[in-house]
Protein backbone atom coordinates (compact mmCIF):
# COMPACT_ATOMS: atom_id res chain seq x y z
CA UNK A 1 0.00 0.00 0.00
CA UNK A 2 1.57 3.38 -1.10
CA UNK A 3 0.64 6.53 0.80
CA UNK A 4 1.61 10.00 0.26
CA UNK A 5 1.81 12.67 2.82
CA UNK A 6 0.97 16.22 2.18
CA UNK A 7 2.38 19.04 4.90
CA UNK A 8 1.01 22.42 3.49
CA UNK A 9 2.00 25.75 4.12
CA UNK A 10 1.13 28.69 2.67
CA UNK A 11 3.88 28.98 -0.13
CA UNK A 12 5.60 25.51 0.57
CA UNK A 13 4.45 21.98 0.76
CA UNK A 14 6.47 19.25 2.05
CA UNK A 15 5.65 15.74 1.22
CA UNK A 16 6.70 11.78 1.17
CA UNK A 17 5.61 8.88 -0.24
CA UNK A 18 5.41 5.33 2.04
CA UNK A 19 4.92 2.22 0.69
CA UNK A 20 3.46 1.37 4.21
CA UNK A 21 3.78 -2.95 3.68
CA UNK A 22 7.27 -1.59 4.86
CA UNK A 23 6.80 1.42 6.54
CA UNK A 24 9.85 2.89 4.42
CA UNK A 25 9.90 6.11 2.67
CA UNK A 26 10.31 5.92 -1.23
CA UNK A 27 10.26 9.56 -1.86
CA UNK A 28 10.21 13.08 -0.46
CA UNK A 29 10.18 16.79 -1.24
CA UNK A 30 10.31 20.28 -0.86
CA UNK A 31 7.88 22.84 -3.02
CA UNK A 32 8.75 26.27 -2.13
CA UNK A 33 8.11 29.66 -2.92
CA UNK A 34 4.48 28.73 -4.28
CA UNK A 35 2.56 31.94 -6.21
CA UNK A 36 6.31 33.76 -5.96
CA UNK A 37 8.84 34.34 -8.50
CA UNK A 38 11.81 31.63 -8.17
CA UNK A 39 9.16 28.83 -7.61
CA UNK A 40 10.71 25.15 -7.45
CA UNK A 41 10.97 21.34 -6.69
CA UNK A 42 13.59 19.27 -4.64
CA UNK A 43 12.63 15.83 -4.87
CA UNK A 44 14.71 12.64 -3.70
CA UNK A 45 13.85 9.11 -4.68
CA UNK A 46 15.23 6.66 -1.69
CA UNK A 47 18.86 5.98 -2.43
CA UNK A 48 18.89 8.17 -5.30
CA UNK A 49 20.28 11.90 -5.83
CA UNK A 50 17.92 14.96 -5.24
CA UNK A 51 16.60 16.38 -8.31
CA UNK A 52 15.71 20.36 -8.48
CA UNK A 53 13.30 21.39 -11.42
CA UNK A 54 12.74 25.16 -11.05
CA UNK A 55 8.97 26.37 -13.06
CA UNK A 56 6.69 28.37 -12.10
CA UNK A 57 3.75 27.56 -9.94
CA UNK A 58 0.87 30.05 -9.59
CA UNK A 59 -0.91 27.85 -7.10
CA UNK A 60 -1.05 24.90 -4.81
CA UNK A 61 -2.93 22.71 -7.63
CA UNK A 62 0.12 23.32 -9.77
CA UNK A 63 2.35 22.43 -7.05
CA UNK A 64 0.40 19.35 -6.43
CA UNK A 65 0.58 18.40 -10.34
CA UNK A 66 4.54 18.99 -9.94
CA UNK A 67 4.47 16.11 -7.09
CA UNK A 68 2.89 13.81 -9.00
CA UNK A 69 5.08 14.49 -12.33
CA UNK A 70 8.39 13.81 -9.54
CA UNK A 71 6.92 10.65 -8.36
CA UNK A 72 6.15 9.42 -11.88
CA UNK A 73 9.15 10.13 -12.86
CA UNK A 74 7.92 12.69 -15.60
CA UNK A 75 10.14 15.65 -14.68
CA UNK A 76 13.80 13.72 -14.78
CA UNK A 77 13.52 11.84 -11.28
CA UNK A 78 13.79 8.52 -11.45
CA UNK A 79 9.90 7.19 -10.72
CA UNK A 80 8.66 6.27 -7.76
CA UNK A 81 5.10 5.28 -8.84
CA UNK A 82 4.68 3.36 -11.72
CA UNK A 83 1.29 4.88 -11.89
CA UNK A 84 -1.13 6.73 -10.28
CA UNK A 85 -3.22 3.26 -10.09
CA UNK A 86 -0.46 2.40 -7.27
CA UNK A 87 -1.23 5.71 -4.82
CA UNK A 88 -3.58 4.36 -2.16
CA UNK A 89 -4.30 7.32 -0.01
CA UNK A 90 -3.35 10.94 1.23
CA UNK A 91 -3.11 12.06 4.22
CA UNK A 92 -2.57 15.59 5.30
CA UNK A 93 -1.58 17.44 8.24
CA UNK A 94 -3.85 19.79 9.49
CA UNK A 95 -2.42 22.42 12.63
CA UNK A 96 -5.86 22.75 14.04
CA UNK A 97 -8.96 20.76 14.69
CA UNK A 98 -10.85 22.45 17.94
CA UNK A 99 -12.42 20.76 19.65
CA UNK A 100 -14.50 19.21 16.11
CA UNK A 101 -12.18 15.69 15.83
CA UNK A 102 -10.34 14.29 18.55
CA UNK A 103 -8.78 11.37 15.68
CA UNK A 104 -7.95 11.70 11.67
CA UNK A 105 -10.99 11.51 9.97
CA UNK A 106 -11.82 10.63 6.16
CA UNK A 107 -12.03 14.28 4.66
CA UNK A 108 -15.48 15.14 3.27
CA UNK A 109 -17.41 17.82 2.33
CA UNK A 110 -19.11 18.13 5.47
CA UNK A 111 -15.43 17.91 7.43
CA UNK A 112 -13.87 20.42 5.28
CA UNK A 113 -17.24 22.86 6.77
CA UNK A 114 -15.57 22.10 10.33
CA UNK A 115 -12.12 22.32 8.97
CA UNK A 116 -12.83 25.92 7.62
CA UNK A 117 -14.76 26.66 10.34
CA UNK A 118 -11.87 26.24 12.69
CA UNK A 119 -9.64 28.75 10.76
CA UNK A 120 -10.41 31.69 13.67
CA UNK A 121 -8.36 29.64 15.85
CA UNK A 122 -5.32 28.95 13.26
CA UNK A 123 -5.53 32.09 10.77
CA UNK A 124 -1.67 31.26 9.56
CA UNK A 125 -2.25 27.36 9.31
CA UNK A 126 -5.59 26.16 8.55
CA UNK A 127 -5.85 28.04 5.39
CA UNK A 128 -2.81 26.94 3.77
CA UNK A 129 -3.68 23.46 4.87
CA UNK A 130 -7.41 23.63 3.18
CA UNK A 131 -6.10 24.93 0.33
CA UNK A 132 -3.46 22.05 0.07
CA UNK A 133 -6.45 19.15 0.50
CA UNK A 134 -8.31 21.30 -1.75
CA UNK A 135 -5.50 20.89 -4.91
CA UNK A 136 -5.21 17.17 -4.57
CA UNK A 137 -9.20 16.80 -4.30
CA UNK A 138 -8.72 18.88 -7.86
CA UNK A 139 -6.19 16.74 -8.49
CA UNK A 140 -6.86 13.22 -7.80
CA UNK A 141 -10.93 13.17 -7.32
CA UNK A 142 -10.64 9.48 -6.92
CA UNK A 143 -7.83 9.19 -4.25
CA UNK A 144 -8.89 9.07 -0.52
CA UNK A 145 -8.03 12.00 1.82
CA UNK A 146 -7.37 11.89 5.44
CA UNK A 147 -6.54 14.60 7.95
CA UNK A 148 -4.77 13.95 10.74
CA UNK A 149 -4.56 16.93 13.06
CA UNK A 150 -1.80 18.60 15.17
CA UNK A 151 -4.43 19.35 18.21
CA UNK A 152 -5.94 15.86 18.39
CA UNK A 153 -3.90 14.06 20.79
CA UNK A 154 -4.44 16.74 23.16
CA UNK A 155 -7.86 16.16 22.84
CA UNK A 156 -7.56 13.43 25.79
CA UNK A 157 -6.65 16.33 28.36
CA UNK A 158 -9.00 17.01 31.40
CA UNK A 159 -10.73 20.02 31.85
CA UNK A 160 -8.87 21.35 34.75
CA UNK A 161 -5.29 20.91 32.07
CA UNK A 162 -7.08 23.20 29.40
CA UNK A 163 -9.50 25.57 31.17
CA UNK A 164 -8.95 29.44 31.45
CA UNK A 165 -9.54 31.44 34.36
CA UNK A 166 -11.56 33.48 32.48
CA UNK A 167 -15.17 34.11 32.43
CA UNK A 168 -16.28 30.52 31.43
CA UNK A 169 -18.83 32.35 28.05
CA UNK A 170 -15.24 32.64 26.29
CA UNK A 171 -14.91 29.05 25.85
CA UNK A 172 -18.94 28.68 25.30
CA UNK A 173 -18.57 31.09 22.67
CA UNK A 174 -15.69 31.03 20.94
CA UNK A 175 -13.59 28.10 22.27
CA UNK A 176 -11.46 29.47 24.20
CA UNK A 177 -8.96 26.93 25.80
CA UNK A 178 -5.63 25.14 25.99
CA UNK A 179 -5.87 23.02 22.72
CA UNK A 180 -1.73 22.19 22.52
CA UNK A 181 -0.08 21.64 19.09
CA UNK A 182 2.81 19.39 17.96
CA UNK A 183 -0.08 16.53 18.81
CA UNK A 184 1.29 13.90 16.49
CA UNK A 185 5.29 14.48 17.31
CA UNK A 186 4.47 13.95 20.93
CA UNK A 187 2.06 11.02 20.48
CA UNK A 188 5.33 9.31 18.21
CA UNK A 189 7.57 9.68 20.51
CA UNK A 190 6.60 8.36 23.66
CA UNK A 191 4.85 5.60 22.09
CA UNK A 192 8.46 4.70 20.40
CA UNK A 193 9.98 5.65 23.47
CA UNK A 194 7.58 2.65 25.13
CA UNK A 195 8.97 0.47 22.84
CA UNK A 196 12.49 1.22 23.02
CA UNK A 197 12.16 0.72 26.63
CA UNK A 198 9.93 -2.69 26.42
CA UNK A 199 7.01 -1.38 28.73
CA UNK A 200 3.42 -1.56 27.89
CA UNK A 201 2.81 2.57 27.16
CA UNK A 202 -0.20 2.67 29.61
CA UNK A 203 2.68 1.91 32.63
CA UNK A 204 4.53 5.25 31.47
CA UNK A 205 4.45 8.38 32.85
CA UNK A 206 6.72 10.50 30.17
CA UNK A 207 7.72 14.32 29.37
CA UNK A 208 8.31 14.66 25.78
CA UNK A 209 9.79 17.85 24.61
CA UNK A 210 9.56 18.62 21.15
CA UNK A 211 12.47 21.50 21.06
CA UNK A 212 12.81 23.00 17.37
CA UNK A 213 11.99 27.08 16.26
CA UNK A 214 8.21 26.57 17.54
CA UNK A 215 8.59 24.18 20.90
CA UNK A 216 6.65 22.56 23.49
CA UNK A 217 6.30 20.51 26.32
CA UNK A 218 3.78 17.27 26.79
CA UNK A 219 3.01 15.23 29.76
CA UNK A 220 2.18 11.76 28.68
CA UNK A 221 0.02 9.36 31.13
CA UNK A 222 -0.62 6.28 30.10
CA UNK A 223 0.05 6.90 26.34
CA UNK A 224 -2.71 10.06 26.60
CA UNK A 225 -1.86 13.73 26.69
CA UNK A 226 -2.92 15.46 29.63
CA UNK A 227 -1.15 18.72 29.54
CA UNK A 228 0.49 20.70 27.32
CA UNK A 229 2.92 23.94 27.02
CA UNK A 230 1.02 25.36 24.13
CA UNK A 231 -2.24 27.13 24.38
CA UNK A 232 -4.83 28.42 22.53
CA UNK A 233 -2.50 29.23 20.35
CA UNK A 234 1.02 27.92 19.49
CA UNK A 235 2.39 31.34 21.23
CA UNK A 236 2.41 29.69 24.92
CA UNK A 237 4.95 27.48 26.74
CA UNK A 238 8.79 27.79 26.85
CA UNK A 239 10.61 30.35 24.59
CA UNK A 240 11.08 29.48 20.88
CA UNK A 241 12.83 30.79 18.36
CA UNK A 242 10.67 33.79 17.70
CA UNK A 243 7.91 33.83 20.01
CA UNK A 244 7.99 35.09 23.98
CA UNK A 245 6.21 32.26 25.54
CA UNK A 246 4.79 32.34 28.66
CA UNK A 247 4.16 35.85 29.82
CA UNK A 248 2.22 38.23 31.90
CA UNK A 249 -1.25 38.65 29.81
CA UNK A 250 -0.77 42.05 30.79
CA UNK A 251 2.43 43.04 29.20
CA UNK A 252 0.57 43.13 25.58
CA UNK A 253 -1.64 46.05 26.59
CA UNK A 254 1.42 47.97 28.61
CA UNK A 255 3.34 47.67 25.60
CA UNK A 256 0.53 48.47 22.82
CA UNK A 257 -0.12 51.73 25.56
CA UNK A 258 3.56 52.50 26.25
CA UNK A 259 4.58 52.13 23.03
CA UNK A 260 1.26 53.52 21.23
CA UNK A 261 1.15 50.82 19.19
CA UNK A 262 -2.44 48.93 17.49
CA UNK A 263 -2.90 45.47 18.37
CA UNK A 264 -1.34 43.83 15.32
CA UNK A 265 2.16 45.31 15.46
CA UNK A 266 2.08 44.09 19.23
CA UNK A 267 0.98 40.68 18.13
CA UNK A 268 3.77 40.70 15.45
CA UNK A 269 6.55 41.52 18.50
CA UNK A 270 5.58 38.53 20.68
CA UNK A 271 5.50 36.31 17.72
CA UNK A 272 8.31 37.26 15.74
CA UNK A 273 10.38 39.41 17.20
CA UNK A 274 10.73 38.00 20.55
CA UNK A 275 12.53 34.62 22.34
CA UNK A 276 15.72 33.69 21.49
CA UNK A 277 16.05 36.40 18.76
CA UNK A 278 14.92 39.13 20.86
CA UNK A 279 16.73 38.42 24.24
CA UNK A 280 19.87 37.41 22.47
CA UNK A 281 20.00 40.10 19.12
CA UNK A 282 21.85 37.66 17.55
CA UNK A 283 19.44 35.12 15.90
CA UNK A 284 16.11 33.00 16.33
CA UNK A 285 18.44 30.02 15.47
CA UNK A 286 19.91 28.28 18.76
CA UNK A 287 23.19 27.39 16.96
CA UNK A 288 24.00 31.10 16.54
CA UNK A 289 23.12 31.83 19.63
CA UNK A 290 25.25 28.85 21.35
CA UNK A 291 27.88 30.43 19.41
CA UNK A 292 27.46 33.98 20.52
CA UNK A 293 27.30 32.41 24.34
CA UNK A 294 30.65 30.88 23.87
CA UNK A 295 31.96 34.18 23.05
CA UNK A 296 30.98 35.56 25.95
CA UNK A 297 28.11 37.77 24.77
CA UNK A 298 26.38 37.84 27.77
CA UNK A 299 22.26 38.50 26.06
CA UNK A 300 23.15 35.33 24.14
CA UNK A 301 23.98 33.27 27.08
CA UNK A 302 20.87 35.21 28.89
CA UNK A 303 19.02 34.09 25.76
CA UNK A 304 20.47 30.22 26.72
CA UNK A 305 19.41 30.49 30.32
CA UNK A 306 16.33 31.34 29.58
CA UNK A 307 15.22 28.43 27.47
CA UNK A 308 17.01 25.68 29.36
CA UNK A 309 15.31 27.36 32.82
CA UNK A 310 11.70 27.36 30.90
CA UNK A 311 11.83 23.34 29.64
CA UNK A 312 13.01 22.69 33.19
CA UNK A 313 10.88 24.21 35.06
CA UNK A 314 7.74 22.46 32.78
CA UNK A 315 9.88 18.61 33.24
CA UNK A 316 9.27 19.53 37.20
CA UNK A 317 5.85 20.81 36.76
CA UNK A 318 4.61 17.54 34.38
CA UNK A 319 6.58 15.24 36.63
CA UNK A 320 4.40 16.52 39.96
CA UNK A 321 0.72 16.32 37.54
CA UNK A 322 1.81 13.14 36.54
CA UNK A 323 2.63 11.93 40.42
CA UNK A 324 5.83 10.62 38.97
CA UNK A 325 8.50 10.38 36.23
CA UNK A 326 9.67 7.24 33.95
CA UNK A 327 11.25 9.37 31.11
CA UNK A 328 11.98 12.38 29.77
CA UNK A 329 12.59 12.24 25.87
CA UNK A 330 14.21 15.13 23.46
CA UNK A 331 12.86 15.56 19.72
CA UNK A 332 13.06 17.89 16.71
CA UNK A 333 15.96 20.23 15.85
CA UNK A 334 16.96 21.22 19.30
CA UNK A 335 15.94 18.09 21.12
CA UNK A 336 17.85 15.90 18.47
CA UNK A 337 21.00 17.93 17.98
CA UNK A 338 21.37 20.17 20.75
CA UNK A 339 23.37 17.91 23.58
CA UNK A 340 24.67 21.58 25.22
CA UNK A 341 21.07 22.26 25.77
CA UNK A 342 20.04 18.64 27.24
CA UNK A 343 22.49 18.87 29.65
CA UNK A 344 21.59 22.32 31.10
CA UNK A 345 17.95 21.10 30.86
CA UNK A 346 18.60 17.88 32.99
CA UNK A 347 21.35 19.61 35.44
CA UNK A 348 20.20 19.47 39.08
CA UNK A 349 17.55 17.16 38.40
CA UNK A 350 19.18 14.62 40.28
CA UNK A 351 16.65 14.58 43.03
CA UNK A 352 13.90 13.81 40.77
CA UNK A 353 15.82 11.09 39.56
CA UNK A 354 17.36 12.24 36.10
CA UNK A 355 21.06 11.43 36.08
CA UNK A 356 22.63 12.85 32.17
CA UNK A 357 25.75 10.48 31.14
CA UNK A 358 27.60 12.88 29.65
CA UNK A 359 29.22 10.65 26.93
CA UNK A 360 25.79 9.24 25.79
CA UNK A 361 24.39 12.70 25.55
CA UNK A 362 27.07 13.32 22.41
CA UNK A 363 24.72 11.75 20.21
CA UNK A 364 22.82 13.56 17.91
CA UNK A 365 20.01 12.62 15.12
CA UNK A 366 19.39 9.59 16.52
CA UNK A 367 17.69 7.28 18.96
CA UNK A 368 19.41 6.98 21.71
CA UNK A 369 18.92 6.59 26.18
CA UNK A 370 21.67 9.23 27.27
CA UNK A 371 20.80 8.60 30.83
CA UNK A 372 23.38 6.59 33.19
CA UNK A 373 22.29 3.41 34.09
CA UNK A 374 21.71 4.12 36.99
CA UNK A 375 19.71 6.95 36.57
CA UNK A 376 15.52 6.39 37.79
CA UNK A 377 14.36 8.23 35.06
CA UNK A 378 15.55 7.36 31.71
CA UNK A 379 16.38 10.04 29.30
CA UNK A 380 15.81 9.47 25.35
CA UNK A 381 16.58 11.20 22.02
CA UNK A 382 14.05 10.22 19.75
CA UNK A 383 13.98 11.65 16.04
CA UNK A 384 10.72 12.54 15.70
CA UNK A 385 8.14 10.66 12.32
CA UNK A 386 5.15 12.93 11.92
CA UNK A 387 4.83 11.99 8.75
CA UNK A 388 5.13 8.39 9.35
CA UNK A 389 2.09 8.85 11.75
CA UNK A 390 0.14 10.48 9.35
CA UNK A 391 1.09 7.88 7.45
CA UNK A 392 -0.24 5.12 9.41
CA UNK A 393 -3.20 6.94 10.60
CA UNK A 394 -4.12 7.08 6.91
CA UNK A 395 -3.65 3.19 6.26
CA UNK A 396 -5.89 2.87 9.85
CA UNK A 397 -8.74 4.73 8.45
CA UNK A 398 -8.39 2.82 4.96
CA UNK A 399 -9.59 -0.22 6.95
Amino acid sequence: MKILVINCGSSSLKYQLFDMDKEYALAKGLVERIGIAGSRIKHTKAGESPVTVETPLPDHKAAIRLVIDALLGRNGAPPALASLEELAAVGHRVVHAGEKFATSVRLDDKVMVALRECIPLAPLHNPANIMGIEAVMDVLPRVPQVGVFDTAFHQTMPERAFIYGLPYGYYEKYGVRRYGFHGTSHYYVSHRAAEILGVPVERLSIVTCHLGNGSSIAAVQGGRSIDTSMGFTPLAGVMMGTRCGDIDPALPVFISKAERLPAADVDLILNKKSGLLGISGVSSDLRDVEEGADRGESRAKLAVDVLTYGIKKYIGAYAAAMNGLDAVVFTAGIGENSPPTRAKVCEGMEFLGIELDPAKNGVRGKEAIISKDTSRVKVMVIPTDEELVIARDTKRLLG
